[in-house]
């Protein structure tokens, strides 16, 4: 049994190869935010390490890390001076003795109010504000989880585990999208370090538009020289990270975390570290301080890319600009909070966020 799951996930892996020209480089890129304040906090590097109901998004085969009784996370995060938000939360079952895991995870980013101003103009040419209605620009995705422990080797331990993603994505009433996708994990657990492999949308995933327009937006439409879009499909490529981290204790009461994870895509030219037509490499570290299990401090790097320096006035100069973060956490009992201050665009104009996230095991009380 082992072994027929070891083979599906190498076979299912070798998705990769197929040919990306027909995708869209950037679809679905809410997906690729992040969840939790924890692994945000950490630069998303987390491929290696995550064992609450979290790895459902970073990991799936990180899920048989929760054990015993089930565990639930939730966090909320406002990017922007709040003009989107972005909502996350993830439960995860043990079932069969701790030997398998179940997760449910939904994550929701929307921009919400936004003025529709269609029909601003009368006929006449006036303007008549009480026209002005608001609509919301949302993306919902449902993320149905399982993973199984497979078996232990001297002192390593292996588990894999499987997403099955469901998209749904509105504008309003003007257009919908429905869409699924398929991911895979596996990670090696050691006593002292880890190793994480995740294959995202190894199926390709796609989301179906369909559009609905009123006669009266269609002829608003066409008077201000907008195409009327009736349907189209945007594939999702698939990618590929890889993990690995490492424990140092330092004395009885500290050891630190090191993770380092590689994102790999195949869609064309992208502005990472490594970029070509064919592949494209974007590192992400993280580190985690931990004192007895209950205080942690944590920071972390990720998004490298080459921009144009503020202080060249000719646009000629490029230089390297990389999104920091930091954050805390402590856990109490059965209560983890966790925050992440993370900065979204570079260093030099800096746009921050708070992110706060929540996980609570969920331990029924003996009679």
């Amino acid at each position: 049994m082992s072994r027929n799951l070891l083979v599906t996930f190498i076979v299912l892996s070798q998705c990769f190869l197929v040919s990306f020209a027909q995708f869209r480089k950037y679809s679905n890129e809410f997906l690729n935010i992040g969840a939790g304040a924890r692994g945000l906090a950490m630069g998303s590097a987390q491929i290696a390490t995550t064992n609450d109901p979290t790895a459902g998004y970073w990991n799936p085969a990180g899920l048989t890390g929760v054990k015993d009784h089930p565990s639930l996370s939730i966090m909320h995060a406002d990017y922007f001076s709040g003009i989107a938000k972005y909502d996350f939360a993830a439960l995860a079952i043990p079932v069969q003795n701790n030997k398998r895991t179940l997760g449910l995870s939904v994550l929701r980013f929307a921009v919400d109010d936004i003025p529709n101003t269609l029909f601003l103009v009368e006929p006449d040419g006036s303007l008549n504000f009480n026209n002005i209605q608001s609509f919301s620009s949302a993306d919902y995705a449902f993320l149905l989880s399982y993973a199984q422990h497979v078996k232990k080797i001297n002192e390593t331990e292996i588990n894999m585990g499987a997403n099955a993603k469901i998209i749904y994505r509105n504008v309003g009433s003007f257009a919908t999208a429905w869409g699924f996708g398929v991911d895979a994990g596996i990670n090696f657990i050691n006593k002292k370090w880890r190793v994480g492999v995740m294959a995202k949308d190894i199926t390709t995933t796609f989301n179906a538009w369909s559009f609905s327009f009123s006669e009266r937006e269609k002829q608003a439409l066409y008077l201000a020289n907008n195409d009327i879009p009736t349907q189209s499909t945007e594939m999702t490529a698939p990618r590929l990270v890889v993990g690995g981290a490492y424990v140092f204790r330092l004395n009885k009461f500290l050891q630190l975390l090191a993770e380092a994870n590689m994102e790999f895509t195949f869609d064309g030219k992208r502005n990472t570290i490594v970029s070509s037509d064919f592949l494209n490499a974007d590192p992400r570290l993280g580190l985690e301080l931990n004192y007895k299990d209950v205080f942690f401090v944590r920071g972390g790097i990720t998004n490298f890319q080459q921009a144009l320096a503020d202080a060249d006035t000719l646009n000629q100069r490029k230089v390297w600009v990389y999104q920091p973060s930091v954050g805390a956490g402590v856990n109490i009992k059965n209560v983890t909070i966790d925050y992440s201050f993370s900065n979204l665009a570079n260093q030099e104009n800096p746009l921050y966020t708070h992110i706060f996230s929540l996980k609570l095991n969920i331990i029924k009380r003996k009679k």
